[in-house]
């Protein structure tokens, strides 16, 4: 394959969806939604990307995984962290969501209509168990393993599992 056509945008996302979240391994970072642009100029490849997170300790290493799948496919990356347009859940793929909720996590619910968005909504509507589907389930602890998810109880089949804040 010419390089030319391995630096194609669209080879490059398919590569960038090959990628694993460093944290969450089940979703990759394009289902994620943290991959926001790619652009190419002849061997030159810019992404855009939003962590999750400012604070993100992955930060440093979606960064290298990303520069090095571009290097893979012969080019010289650039990867670019974005703070002018936040990351929100509603960024995750309805495929990632599947991955996610296949896999123990529950995914995040939409985000509140303008006006009654709050930075991080864990207590508004009800939140399915990923075992059994179930919506009576409980906040069981606002700290999770990562910044992004908190720990809930489903209290039909008595097991605890993670939830996605939304943000």
């Amino acid at each position: 394959m010419s390089v030319a056509a391995a630096l194609s945008p669209e080879r490059v996302w398919e590569r960038l969806a090959e990628i694993p979240d460093p944290e969450i391994p089940v979703i990759s970072l394009v289902d994620l939604g943290v991959v926001r642009d790619v652009a190419v100029e002849g061997e030159r490849v810019r992404v855009d990307f939003t962590p999750t997170f400012l604070g993100c300790p992955a930060l440093e290493v979606m960064q290298t995984l990303m520069a090095d799948a571009v290097r893979e496919l012969g080019g010289e990356p650039e990867v670019v962290v974005r703070t002018d347009d936040p990351w929100t859940t509603d960024r995750i793929t309805p495929a990632g969501r599947a991955k996610l909720r296949e896999a123990g996590f529950a995914p995040p619910g939409p985000r509140p209509a303008i006006g009654q968005v709050q930075l991080v909504d864990i207590q508004r509507g009800p939140f399915r168990c990923p075992y059994c589907d179930s919506t009576d389930t409980r906040l069981d602890n606002i700290f999770g393993p990562t910044p992004c998810r908190s720990i809930r109880y489903c209290e039909s089949c008595r097991q605890p599992f993670e939830q996605f804040k939304t943000v």
